[in-house]
């Protein structure tokens, strides 16, 4: 039995499938399988890209139902590790990762789980391929894994995570209602009873191409709608099961209060760009008084 699951969700992409494979077959920690979760790709073509790795410990499974989430369950269900890892195909690890991660883990059994810093690799289509062409520090000034601060944002991904099988026998699997932030809407629940800890290098590197389409497409780009109406989906549960026991009164004050200082802040801003800019200004009431004649009033 190995010590580490790496759950690698694929779809449609048997380029970067290839790439994930050599990738987790670089890692020095070796103790590990590799469960990879099919979710409409060609079987065929999958077992042909698995095969020409030639990784020791590889399987495929299909999921029972289409979708993110459910691959992801999929995955975890099939695996047999004590840890494991939610690996998207065309995310990458430095070398080190999964051998830091697990040092750390092994070293602090009062954590959960444990994610370290990410980098944001940039990559274009260019020569037959998906190549880097920059890079940026995701979330640079984070120095530990805070409740407070996932509440605001998600502030982590999965590639970041290696996290221990108790923490799905302590909260449950991802959540199959969600099409998108199920990686978030996990780390809360796991982040009200538990810790999780932070290594500060970068050896996570979470790859973004906001000029592909298709298949080839980040999730975060592809599905930008769904990503905005299921964080707004997961704050609204949240919400209604606070007031369900405590009543509307201290979030419909905190409402009122956060919209007066909207107000607020907005016309301190208007009165500074007036003053710095007075032709912006002469345009605005320009606006406004077209607006006011169509009967508009905004």
């Amino acid at each position: 039995m190995p010590r580490v699951s790496v759950v690698l969700r694929t779809k449609d992409r048997p380029w970067f499938l290839a790439r994930a494979l050599r990738d987790i077959g670089a890692q020095t920690f070796r103790d590990l399988e590799v469960v990879v979760v099919d979710d409409g790709t060609d079987p065929a073509m999958t077992a042909r890209v698995v095969e020409e790795a030639g990784l020791a410990a590889v399987r495929v499974v299909e999921p029972e139902r289409p979708g993110r989430c459910a691959a992801a369950n999929a995955g975890v269900a099939a695996a047999s590790g004590d840890l494991l890892v939610l690996h998207d195909d065309d995310d990458l690890w430095e070398p080190v990762f999964l051998a830091r991660c697990v040092a750390w883990l092994d070293a602090r059994p009062e954590d959960i789980g444990v994610m370290t810093r990410t980098t944001i690799r940039y990559e274009a289509w260019q020569d037959g391929a998906w190549r880097q062409v920059g890079t940026a520090p995701f979330w640079a000034d984070m120095q530990r894994i805070s409740l407070t601060e996932m509440l605001q944002v998600n502030r982590a991904v999965p590639i970041s995570f290696l996290y221990r099988r108790a923490a799905h026998e302590a909260v449950g699997g991802y959540d199959e209602t969600l099409d998108a932030v199920e990686d978030w809407e996990f780390t809360l629940r796991l982040l009200v009873h538990h810790t999780i800890g932070f290594i500060p290098e970068p050896l996570a590197i979470w790859a973004q191409r906001p000029s592909a389409g298709a298949a080839d497409a980040n999730s975060m780009f592809a599905l930008e709608t769904e990503h905005r109406r299921d964080d707004a989906i997961v704050r609204d549960r949240a919400l209604q099961e606070w007031i369900g026991r405590n009543g509307v009164g201290l979030p419909l004050m905190i409402a009122g209060e956060f919209a007066e200082l909207r107000r607020e802040l907005f016309a301190r801003l208007t009165v500074e760009l007036d003053r710095r800019h007075p032709l912006s200004a002469l345009a605005r009431r320009v606006v406004l008084a077209a607006r006011r004649r169509r009967g508009t009033g905004r």
